[in-house]
């Protein structure tokens, strides 16, 4: 099910059925590529996203996400599951996330733009401790996210990984 942002969200995890829904966008000065290569290498999150630690790829044992890929990580100090379900090379990916409290959807778009590209991540959660985290925390996510998403600009910027 598609809305308004372009994201294909699962039904199960469409902003409308879900409790926690956030939304942030930044237009960077790097081609989508740059982005994308940065993005799918997720056993290097830790090293530059301040908000993901002790990541490991269970199924599809590269180093890079690919569809269907499973992988364990530690993210807001819950460990969490999660799958590739959608995967569309520099353009787009979304994986659920399953932990102790939370069943999640985070979804990225890539979009050309005159800057560059045009970054969009939207999650949804339903669960207790995503309601637990959206009572006390309203903003923790979001402010996380744009973290992210200003990390991946800087990496984007610096290169591809392994200096190419």
């Amino acid at each position: 099910m598609n809305d308004q942002s372009g994201i294909q969200w699962p039904e199960h995890y469409h902003p409308q059925n879900c409790p926690v829904h956030v939304h942030n966008e930044l237009d960077m000065p790097a081609q989508p590529e740059r982005i994308w290569a940065w993005l799918v290498r997720a056993p290097l999150w830790p090293s530059w996203y301040v908000n993901s630690a002790n990541l490991r790829i269970l199924e599809n044992a590269g180093t890079e996400l690919e569809p269907g890929t499973r992988f364990r990580w530690k993210t807001f100090g819950v460990t969490i599951t999660s799958t590739v379900l959608e995967y569309v090379p520099n353009e787009r990916l979304a994986w659920d996330a399953k932990g102790i409290g939370v069943d999640a959807y985070h979804a990225w778009l890539l979009r050309p733009s005159a800057k560059g590209c045009d970054v969009l991540t939207e999650e949804t959660q339903h669960g207790w401790l995503a309601r637990l985290g959206q009572l006390f925390l309203p903003k923790r996510m979001s402010k996380y996210h744009q973290i992210w998403l200003e990390s991946l600009q800087n990496k984007a910027l610096s290169g591809l990984p392994g200096g190419d």
